[in-house]
């Protein structure tokens, strides 16, 4: 299943649609069948022998009665009975009335012989016409047969799979519903490509099920390095946030406190804002979130702030200015209070950028939820990283869209101001945005395709959202699924249960005096620069290098060689396509199905419903995101249209109809035969 495939760098690839464009040539035409050979019927033969033997009867008894009366009369003159002149006389009467008796049997049999001969030339002629109708007859099957085995050629030979890709105008793919590996399938589809392209991509996976495992391997084989934080076990080597001015920390960790809380208990914003900048000038720049917390402890009298003293995250001076913030009484009540909580939000934070490691600049980052970090501390993990990235992102200038890719797993665990933010900020910088929700609430169906976007929608097990999500499609569009869609998609196993494998652990042996990324775009940068919207990694060591080298062959070979040996996908496409003759030939149609509720949630793992606006109206098209599909014989990257032009067969022309011979010549009737 080997294939090279080089992908366009301004289309965003969601999947593959199966479709024929040329339809099936069908039975071959049937050859034609010679005729019957042509000779003169035995049986009419025999009849017009018969019958000419019946009409001659009379003549050959009048030419026997003659004759015979001519002996009689010989042997009566003889005898003297007759006289010389009489027996004469009748001699001669009687031969000649016996001559043409047998002269009329001589006529009949030499009219039938005739006859015949004229019925055997026309037999002839009659051979002869159909010979020349069976050789027409076989140069126009000729030419049907080349034209069906030129049809039948173009059928079996073209692609069955076409790109399902959206134009890097769009802004944001919303994708709702799905399954794990469903979200695994449309992540590796999604950023393969874009990193083919020479793109950076980054993945927040929040869902804890591990979905950018297999883009992880594939990338590996691409010859990307990528990075890998587990957190909340990377905190202390996650340097996304670290380094920021006391102001811009203080908006950063407001918004993940206000965000990480259930709405009716947020308080006010503004005094909470106002709290923790009051707190970070106190530590100066190079403020860090340890530091923070410490600060409010001290505030809210939680523990003892000695120990915090004797950890090194606060002194003695700094203690003394953070008393000295606010004054007594009933502000000071109020002050505890708002420290307490905003220390109980942000205390799993206290450990980021704590132990830093040079990183190798990758333009492959993954930053991911822990199994079983879904509780409160993974809420306000999650919530940091996204406010976290809206922040840099705002400060990038804009660059190429999609130039970079920010796939958000799990989006429906954050707050729905954290996820507004985050879009304005995707948009203003041109960044690619996939943002992935498992359920689609109210709040989530507010905001589905709003603005430049792109609707993907997959599996949904829930009644409610699926009944929601079809009447936002449209219940009348009729899809195909492919067999091999089905097959797959029952068989891939679910990548519920697994895991990552950090990178960042290992990233003493780097030392990082210098990183070298292979990619097929041109551009050689810092790591330290700002206008990149690249958020995080490799920022952490002032003296790393990135130095970007254009081969200009990622993407090709390694990228459908690493789908196939290092994800599900490719071993499960793999073996149902070896395993069965009909998938190996064509993976033909299986069922159809409207867009309706019930068949929402029956949708096999990796198939995709994408609907977005286009120039010529709204295109509402069924996809199939495994990733493997890409590495398939039968895939293209053309339209269906350029196929269909490019591939039309060549139809000879309709050949003009066998030669008008007339009606052919009909056998005589012996009845009607008109004697001589």
């Amino acid at each position: 299943m080997g294939r090279v495939t080089v992908f366009g760098p301004r289309e965003i690839y969601l999947g593959w649609q199966y479709a024929l464009v040329h339809p099936a040539a069908g039975l071959p035409p049937r050859r034609p069948v010679p005729p019957q050979p042509q000779q003169v019927d035995a049986g009419w033969l025999v009849a017009q022998r018969r019958e000419e033997a019946r009409l001659s009867r009379p003549a050959w008894a009048g030419a026997a009665v003659c004759l015979t009366l001519t002996g009689l009369t010989l042997w009566l003159g003889s005898d003297g009975q007759l006289d010389l002149a009489l027996t004469g006389l009748g001699v001669v009467v009687f031969a000649a009335l016996a001559g043409l008796g047998a002269a009329a049997v001589w006529r009949g049999w030499r009219g039938l012989r005739a006859d015949v001969a004229a019925e055997a030339l026309r037999v002839e002629a009659v051979s002869a016409a159909q010979y020349s109708e069976l050789f027409a007859a076989q140069e126009e099957h000729a030419r049907r047969y080349r034209t069906w085995q030129a049809s039948q050629d173009v059928y079996a030979g073209q692609p069955q799979w076409y790109p399902v890709a959206l134009p890097d105008e769009m802004d944001r793919v919303d994708v709702v519903g799905g399954t794990l590996a469903g979200w695994s399938a449309l992540f590796t589809t999604v950023a393969v490509p874009r990193l083919a392209a020479g793109a950076e991509v980054t993945v927040v996976d929040l869902s804890e099920g591990a979905v950018a495992k297999d883009l992880v391997s594939v990338a590996h084989s691409m010859g990307v390095r990528p990075l890998v934080w587990v957190l909340p076990a990377d905190l202390g080597r996650f340097d996304l946030g670290v380094g920021l001015s006391p102001a811009e920390l203080a908006d950063v960790l407001t918004a993940t406190a206000s965000a990480s809380t259930a709405p009716g208990d947020r308080g006010d914003v503004a005094r909470d804002h106002s709290l923790l900048a009051r707190v970070c000038e106190v530590f100066g720049d190079g403020v860090e979130v340890a530091q923070v917390t410490a600060g409010l402890r001290a505030l809210g009298q939680v523990g003892d702030p000695r120990e915090d003293i004797r950890a090194g995250v606060l002194t003695a001076g700094q203690l003394e200015r953070l008393n000295t913030l606010f004054g007594r009484g009933a502000v000071e009540r109020v002050v505890i209070e708002r420290a307490w909580a905003l220390e109980a939000r942000l205390r799993m934070l206290e450990h980021l950028g704590r132990d830093p490691a040079p990183l190798p600049r990758s333009r492959l980052r993954v930053v991911a939820a822990e199994a079983g970090a879904g509780g409160f501390g993974g809420v306000v993990v999650g919530t940091y990283v996204a406010v976290s990235l809206t922040h840099l992102l705002r400060q990038a200038r804009p660059g190429q869209p999609w130039r970079h890719t920010l796939c958000l797993a799990g989006a429906e665990r954050l707050d729905t101001d954290v996820l507004d933010r985050l879009t304005a900020a995707c948009e203003s910088t041109r960044t690619g945005l996939v943002l992935a929700f498992r359920t689609a609430p109210a709040h989530v169906r507010e905001r589905l395709g709003r603005g430049n976007a792109a609707l993907a929608v997959m599996r949904l097990g829930n009644a409610e959202d699926a009944k929601a999500v079809s009447e936002q499609i449209g219940a009348e569009h009729r899809f195909v699924v492919s067999q091999l869609t089905d097959t797959v998609g029952a068989s891939v196993t679910d990548t519920a249960g697994d895991s990552y494998t950090s990178t960042v652990g290992t990233a003493d042996s780097w030392s990082g005096s210098e990183s070298v990324s292979t990619t097929s775009g041109q551009s050689q940068g810092s790591g330290q620069s700002r206008a990149d919207p690249a958020p995080f990694g490799g920022q952490t060591n002032s003296r790393s290098r990135d130095v970007s080298r254009s081969h200009g062959t990622t993407g090709s070979e390694s990228v459908t060689a690493g789908i196939n040996t290092s994800t599900s996908w490719g071993w499960t496409t793999s073996r149902a396509v070896g395993g069965s003759e009909s998938l190996a030939r064509t993976s033909q149609r299986s069922r159809e199905f409207l867009v309706e509720a019930h068949e929402l949630q029956q949708l096999p793992p990796s198939a995709v419903i994408v609907s977005y606006g286009s120039r010529t109206g709204r295109t509402v098209v069924l996809a199939d995101a495994n990733p493997a599909i890409m590495a398939l014989p039968t895939v293209t990257l053309r339209s269906p249209e350029e196929v269909r032009q490019a591939t039309a067969p060549r139809v000879a022309p309709a050949g003009s109809p066998p030669p008008n011979l007339g009606p052919p010549p009909q056998p005589q009737d012996w009845r009607k035969r008109r004697r001589r």
